[in-house]
């Protein structure tokens, strides 16, 4: 009765394939994408929050997106609290424009709510298809070494220097020398296509800093720590601010672009696609994750968006929603390793993230560098986000370089109106409010 029921639901037979195969898929996804719930907490609690209470939010953030996805929009599609998106929110918002954490959620609940309602009334195809794919590649690539910056810095091998900014740390250190095992292992075993390969790196640093005397051992079993020092805890008032603006416009540009081409490559790898090349119900998908990502404000955690290590469950088989209800069931169930997410030093996490540095850079491959006036506006967007440690600026100093370039260049009908308003916009907070 459960299979047919379940069959007739997520339409199984429809799209050949099976519950055991779903399941199979859903443990497959959860294992490549289970490291959020130890890297999450470690980046957030260095704005200020509560460690325990993030993991919680984070693992039920998790499972409130991928329950909604499967559930609504019916797509192997998993969701969680976004890597960079949380860089953003600790490193630029809280840290480097001095921002309370509680303003800072109420900025990722407002970017959510027009998240949801760019999709209800259908204006995301509009804003996707204005912005130029150079700057695309550039952003994705920024948030790349945006990550690898603050990987490198959390291990000690950049350091601050008062001449040069930045040199190099002192190697021989034990957080140095994990960091750069992890990611090693890390690397390898994802090339080697081992399952699990980021959560096996950073348990693995970990047991061996465990061993080794360098961390503690706090358990791995236990009931789930308190939300409370998190939850309902966001100042949309404090969002408000006119200050935060471009902050809500980078949490939903970020968000909306990551969300738009993880759902269709994903959907590509998966042949979810229709004739026509497009995602049928991309507007429930899209809900889905807007939707999550208000939930996770609430709860106490940064932007939840949709997952690309979603593909290695497509290639396991899942093609349904079902898929993506056994990763939210996973996420529960990982509630009570808290203890053991709490062993998890911030260098073991750092490999991690160098790794998801990698990949997110791999965008500039896709550049067209044989054109100057494309090329520039990438390299000004992906340089600007790392050496001004903030997202924001990225994508604004991107957007300016464009349309000056452009402009003199005598191309000025490659613009669009949407990059040249929001060019003069960020050029004049530039000027005006910073």
């Amino acid at each position: 009765m459960l299979k047919k029921h379940l069959d007739d639901y997520f339409k199984l037979e429809a799209h050949s394939t099976s519950i055991r195969t779903e399941i199979v898929a859903g443990i497959t996804t959860f294992l490549t994408m289970a490291y959020i719930i130890f890297v999450n907490p470690s980046i957030l609690a260095q704005a200020g929050m509560d460690s325990g209470a993030v993991f919680v939010a984070t693992c039920l953030a998790a499972a409130i997106g991928c329950l909604i996805m499967g559930l609504w929009a019916n797509y192997p599609i998993a969701l969680a609290p976004g890597m960079g998106l949380n860089a953003f929110f600790t490193f630029s918002v809280v840290l480097g424009m001095g921002y309370t954490w509680e303003a800072a959620l109420g900025a990722v609940f407002l970017s959510g709510i027009l998240f949801l309602l760019l999709s209800i009334f259908r204006v995301r195809e509009w804003i996707i298809n204005s912005i130029p794919m150079s700057l695309r590649l550039g952003i994705a690539a920024g948030i790349g070494l945006f990550l690898a910056l603050i990987a490198l810095q959390n291990a000690g091998i950049v350091v601050a220097h008062p001449a040069t900014l930045v040199t190099i740390g002192d190697l021989s250190q034990p957080p140095a020398l994990y960091t750069l095992a992890g990611f090693f292992i890390i690397t390898a075993l994802s090339y080697l296509r081992i399952i699990g390969a980021v959560m096996i790196g950073i348990l693995g640093v970990t047991f061996a800093a465990i061993l080794l005397g360098h961390s503690e051992f706090g358990g791995i079993v236990s009931a789930p720590p308190s939300i409370a020092p998190v939850f309902l805890e966001l100042d949309i008032a404090g969002a408000l601010n006119v200050g935060m603006i471009s902050v809500v416009f980078a949490f939903l540009f970020v968000d909306l672009f990551d969300t738009a081409g993880t759902l269709i490559g994903v959907a590509q790898r998966g042949g979810l696609l229709d004739k026509d090349g497009k995602l049928p119900r991309l507007n429930k998908a899209l809900m889905a994750d807007s939707t999550a990502t208000m939930s996770g404000a609430l709860l106490g955690t940064s932007s939840t968006t949709s997952y690309i290590e979603s593909a290695s469950g497509i290639a396991a088989g899942g093609r349904t929603g079902l898929t993506a209800v056994v990763v939210a069931i996973l996420f529960l169930i990982s509630l009570f390793f808290a203890p053991l997410a709490g062993s998890i030093p911030v260098y073991a996490t750092a490999g991690a993230l160098l790794y998801v540095a990698v990949l997110m850079c791999g965008s500039l491959a896709h550049a067209n560098w044989d054109d100057v006036t494309d090329a520039g506006p990438v390299l000004i967007a992906a340089l600007a986000m790392p050496l001004t440690y903030s997202i924001a600026n990225g994508i604004a100093l991107g957007f300016i370089s464009y349309a000056g370039i452009k402009l003199l260049s005598g191309r000025h009908k490659e613009l669009n109106p949407a990059v040249v308003v929001l060019a003069i916009l960020f050029a004049l907070k530039f000027l005006f409010i910073d």
